[in-house]
């Protein structure tokens, strides 16, 4: 075995562990501290003024290491791409927020609109300039494609959009979003190896930067990822899917996105069906079994350990 793909992972989470100690200072300073929900989960307060868009260290280790691999591996520069167009929606969404205290950042059409063009954009490049086919891997069906026609593009949308916010919603805990990605990379990088894909070196890279990250994210985290991580990441997972022709495969490990999405919309919902009355004590879900009594770290243990298991059976419905 080539051990050298493994580099990426070093390079990366190199990156990641000496940016964090020069970026979070700098956050600090510029005043990029976390504001929390009153109405939150209680134990949430202390965490104002904690600083957030962490993800900038997530997205200069990973560009930063692509950067050596770009050449030899042109696959990777659709992901790279999506990566960082949703991680600079992300970055605006946070400086506003943060910065020109506009509390809620870029308005919902505004957000839309730009997730809706870098999906296009997405979409053009692997149609026209790459021979990866929109037919996608049935899981458990024993290498069989499902082939929808030109109804794959809408679809992507509706996966790449879905994933990104799922995403977004699951970082609300210390190290939540980032240990819960961190193994849907790994999973990502042991079939990008195995099939010789030409995208390894970048999910290497957002494995190491992950790892890297964590060290200042988990809890009590010095630092959060913010939108421009949680959205970044959220492009990563939906477009190495693509890539890799596995995005019913987003169904199986990323499934803790899914219910985090999916209790935010069932919530809101019957909030106002009810005329309100919720279903969760709090969405996203993860607050809920916060305030059903379980520590921060136990939510993001059990959702850990449920990816965990996830990535195994996905690997097995190969």
């Amino acid at each position: 075995m080539d051990y050298t793909m493994f580099m990426p992972v070093i390079i990366s989470f190199a990156f990641s562990v000496i940016m964090g100690p020069i970026i979070i200072p700098v956050l600090r300073k510029l005043k990029m501290g976390q504001t929390e929900r009153k109405e939150g989960v209680k134990s949430h307060l202390k965490k104002a003024g904690t600083p957030t868009m962490g993800g900038v260290i997530i997205l200069l280790s990973v560009v930063a290491t692509s950067v050596f691999y770009v050449k030899d591996y042109p696959k990777i520069i659709p992901i790279l791409f999506v990566t960082l167009g949703f991680g600079l929606i992300g970055f605006l969404d946070d400086y506003l927020k943060v910065v020109m205290h506009r509390s809620d950042g870029l308005f919902p059409k505004q957000k839309m609109a730009l997730q809706i063009v870098i999906t296009a954009v997405f979409a053009f490049y692997i149609v026209k300039f790459t021979d990866v086919s929109l037919a996608m891997l049935i899981p458990f069906s024993g290498g069989k494609y499902l082939d929808i026609g030109w109804l794959a593009v809408p679809l992507m949308f509706f996966a790449v959009i879905g994933t990104v916010n799922g995403t977004n919603f699951t970082d609300g805990l210390d190290g939540l979003a980032s240990s819960v990605t961190v193994l849907v990379a790994t999973f990502f990088t042991v079939v990008a190896i195995g099939t010789k894909s030409g995208i390894e070196p970048i999910t290497c890279a957002v494995v190491g930067a992950l790892l890297g990250f964590l060290l200042f994210n988990v809890y009590p985290a010095s630092v959060f990822m913010g939108d421009t991580g949680s959205l970044a990441l959220g492009g990563f997972v939906a477009s190495t899917a693509y890539m890799l022709q596995m995005p019913l495969f987003i169904l199986i490990v990323g499934l803790i996105y899914l219910v985090e999405v999916a209790s935010v919309m069932i919530q809101v919902t019957y909030f106002k069906k009810t005329g309100g009355k919720r279903i969760f004590k709090m969405a996203p879900i993860h607050h809920h079994f916060e305030l059903c009594g379980w520590s921060e770290t136990r939510v993001v243990a059990v959702f850990s350990i449920i990816t965990a298991i996830l990535c195994l059976i996905a690997l097995m419905a190969m």
